[in-house]
């Protein structure tokens, strides 16, 4: 007859074959970076266990063989040639076991991981700070015990759990950034880059089509030009250098003038775009950017000429809101001929 090994306990009364038992959440880190000792401590401080970190040209035949996992951690930092097929595989196998998925991106490969995104349960972080990436790897750990302990809670009160968990991870984002905000250089009229001026290998939709279906009659974009909306948000990056910017932290609003500029040009936005036009750090603005879409300000937008990139664009109901904002606005509008808000 074989003999049972129970796992110990801490106060020795049974024998310790195979060690502690540990019921932590496990990790698996799939990286093209290094700082993996950083990662570690991440990890445990979020109260996971780390199974392993393999490098992405190993991580699509360990994801093969890979049997317990409770998170995925995928840190893709650089374009490389496996990367599309590596996102897609990690998806699917997080949706097929229902476990949550971090990636973690940089600017030039955010795109591309947006593109792939279709797990509900994947957070998308560009260029995260140590304790942005420590708070989501805590989300993540508290998810999965969650689902653990569903049959002890309802439905309802598992999203309350989560959204409030969510709220003060978003909360202490927050307060890191206004910590740790750099000194301001030199006033500047400049709106920062957009993506045209960024190097692509991707062939992107031309505008040759309307963004969105006109709703009654026109409304869109009616009695309201491009310039008066970039002048409002050039207004506003100025007013950040005389002020802390810290009072006014708002990249939603910067968002949505800087979709619906680009709307009445007929342009389209990428993610990295958007990014770059909240004026807040990457991670925040994609934040930001799964919120407003889930309230349904915002829509993606499938390139068909290219299928690595996804645009977003403002959904129609929040070009028409806009468009009534200014109109409403017209109070302190710059009457004299050249049609510019005040700041």
């Amino acid at each position: 007859m074989t003999n049972d090994f129970p796992y110990g306990t801490k106060d020795g009364r049974f024998p310790l074959p195979f060690g502690e038992r540990d019921d932590r959440p496990g990790l698996l880190v799939l990286t093209d970076m290094g700082g993996t000792g950083e990662i570690a401590a991440a990890a445990e401080a979020a109260g996971l266990r780390l199974l392993e970190v393999v490098g992405l040209e190993d991580a699509s035949s360990r994801l093969d063989i890979q049997l317990g996992c409770d998170v995925i951690l995928l840190l893709c930092d650089r374009p490389s040639p496996i990367l599309e097929r590596l996102l897609v595989q990690v998806e699917t196998f997080a949706i097929q076991r229902e476990i949550p998925v971090i990636l973690v991106a940089g600017l030039d490969t955010i795109d591309l991981a947006y593109a792939c995104t279709r797990n509900d349960r994947t957070q998308l972080l560009c260029q995260p700070d140590e304790t942005d990436l420590a708070a989501t790897l805590l989300a993540a750990a508290e998810s999965v015990e969650t689902v653990r302990s569903v049959h002890d809670l309802s439905s309802d009160s598992d999203g309350i759990r989560l959204q409030k968990l969510s709220d003060e991870v978003s909360r202490l984002a927050r307060t890191l950034e206004t910590l740790t905000q750099r000194q301001q250089a030199a006033p500047s009229f400049e709106l920062g880059p957009r993506i045209s001026d960024r190097p692509s290998d991707y062939i992107g939709m031309p505008a040759l089509s309307p963004l969105g279906e006109e709703q009654e009659g026109g409304e869109i974009g009616k009695d309201v030009t491009p310039q008066q909306v970039r002048d409002l948000l050039r207004a506003r990056r100025l007013r950040d250098e005389f002020l802390p910017g810290d009072l006014f932290a708002d990249p939603a609003w910067d968002m949505l003038l800087d979709l619906f500029a680009a709307r009445l040009e007929q342009e389209r936005v990428s993610v990295s775009s958007l990014c770059i036009a909240s004026a807040v750090p990457p991670t925040t603005a994609l934040r930001w950017i799964r919120t407003l879409t889930e309230r349904g300000l915002l829509q993606r937008q499938a390139d068909p000429l290219d299928g690595r990139r996804i645009f977003i664009a403002l959904a129609d109901s929040a070009a028409i809101a806009l468009t009534r904002w200014f109109r409403a606005s017209r109070r302190f509008v710059d009457s004299e001929g050249r049609g510019g808000l005040r700041a």
